[in-house]
């Protein structure tokens, strides 16, 4: 409420009619306004409508009950402290027992003794309204702070804030009833700094001790989330928010701040990197896994084929091995049948021998048609060593002289591109061979070095006497 005439008025009782006029128009005159009141009851009504001092005479109130004005002047709100000039006739209240007794019933009481000069009242009038001026301004601060408080605390509400003031040095705790309940207390509670840090986490004190103090020393601001332990044992989160409030001369009087329970955050939080961690660690498995089922598929792969083309070669040698024991059989029933021939023939060759003429002519004819027949019996015992069906006979054989006989054999083989030249020195020790077995291997191996040199070369065939280191059985081996 704005201060106007009614709250500046000044209220009359006088001891007379005449006595309240004149005291009226002369306040008037000097620019205030001003009521007169008939009687006490009339008094209390307009002080209480609103007045801005009283100025009462002491006998018109000397043996009046005054329960109901002081009773109004005591339950005054605090910004008010109604001004009341006293008229009195016997002086003031050091020499005047009355008006000591009044002005202790009534409070901010001014004395001014009668007769009085009309400036004096006037005076006296312009201070009480300067006075009461002042507590309207007060009572207009009180209200815009009771608005702010009132916006403020709608506004922590709203926001679910607590609000609260450390002052310093003696670090005594200011806590709103919001921020008593995030520690676990009712409004009422006592909630001192001590107790507040005995609800900090262990875990978290020194962390908050130590912003606390660099706040103290930098005066920079306080936020810090930390745990707290409620007294039924629970455990909360909180964001505390401060700033410090300096004095005139620079140091902190206090620190000012919000809270805020972020429990419900926090637990989200702490979920959410679980989940997260266990997501990463599962597209990790999951990672590994797909790289060791692609090593799986691709050593798998990498063995199939190796089995594939172990079975490629396998089939490739059972097929060359069918084909080989098909060609031997043929090759086997050839030689046999070839063979049985050849021994009529060379036994009726004997026979013809033996019981011819001595005509040296016929027996050369005889024993060329006997050696043809050897040669072909040799050749047949080869095919049967070829066809694995003649048993394997190993007998000291020279070699030098059975490689020297086979030249022509092996010079027809190579064709004549092909230039064979041999190796062999004299003294050879014999070796224990399979004849045919031998011939066929060195024809063989004569035939791939012929097909190794399509535009023609030579082949040379070398044999020499070694020390065998290997084979204990074996003094002496021949290559």
């Amino acid at each position: 409420m704005r201060p106007g005439p009614s709250s500046e008025r000044a209220v009359i009782l006088a001891a007379s009619e005449r006595d309240a006029v004149k005291t009226a128009h002369l306040i008037k005159e000097a620019g205030y306004y001003a009521n007169i009141c008939g009687d006490l009851a009339e008094l209390e009504r307009q002080v209480a409508s609103g007045a801005g001092l009283a100025i009462i005479a002491d006998e018109a109130i000397r043996s009046a009950d005054l329960a109901r004005l002081t009773r109004w002047l005591n339950e005054q709100p605090s910004w008010s402290d109604f001004p009341i000039v006293l008229m009195s006739e016997g002086g003031g209240p050091e020499r005047n027992p009355e008006a000591a007794r009044l002005g202790r019933v009534l409070g901010n009481v001014t004395f001014v003794e009668r007769p009085f000069h009309p400036s004096t009242l006037v005076s006296l009038v312009a201070a009480a309204v300067r006075g009461r001026r002042r507590q309207y301004q007060t009572r207009q601060i009180l209200e815009d702070l009771t608005e702010s408080e009132g916006l403020l605390q709608t506004a922590l509400d709203a926001g679910h804030l607590g609000a609260l003031e450390l002052h310093l040095p003696d670090f005594e705790l200011e806590a709103s009833p919001t921020c008593k309940k995030f520690f676990g207390r009712r409004p009422g509670d006592p909630f001192t700094y001590p107790e507040l840090l005995d609800a900090v986490h262990p875990d978290d004190r020194a962390r908050r001790s130590g912003i606390v103090e660099q706040t103290l020393r930098t005066g920079a601001d306080y936020r810090i989330e930390y745990r707290n332990i409620w007294p039924d044992g629970t455990e909360h989160w909180l964001d505390v928010r401060a700033r410090a409030v300096r004095r005139p001369d620079g140091s902190i009087r206090s620190l000012v701040g919000v809270c805020s329970d972020i429990t419900a955050r926090k637990t989200a939080e702490i979920e959410r990197e679980a989940l997260l961690a266990q997501l990463a660690a599962e597209r990790t498995a999951l990672a590994e896994l797909t790289a060791t089922l692609e090593q799986r598929v691709e050593q798998r792969t990498a063995d199939l084929m190796k089995e594939v083309a172990a079975r490629e070669r396998a089939q490739e040698q059972l097929r060359h091995a069918q084909k080989m024991e098909a060609i031997g059989q043929l090759t086997g029933g050839v030689a046999h049948d070839f063979n049985n021939l050849l021994m009529a023939v060379m036994g009726n060759l004997d026979l013809l021998r033996k019981r011819m003429p001595e005509d040296p002519r016929l027996r050369r004819l005889v024993d060329g048609a006997l050696q043809g027949a050897e040669r072909g019996a040799s050749l047949t015992q080869r095919l049967l060593a070829f066809a694995r069906q003649q048993d394997l006979r190993a007998v000291p054989v020279d070699l030098g002289a059975l490689v020297r006989d086979m030249s022509n054999l092996l010079e027809r083989s190579l064709g004549p591109r092909v230039m064979l030249r041999l190796d062999i020195p004299a003294g050879l020790p014999p070796a224990c061979v399979d004849t045919n077995q031998l011939e066929l291997a060195v024809l063989n191996l004569a035939i791939n070095a012929r097909d190794a040199m399509p535009d023609g070369g030579t082949i040379e065939i070398s044999l020499a006497a070694l020390q065998a280191k290997n084979d204990p059985a074996c003094s002496r081996a021949i290559t």
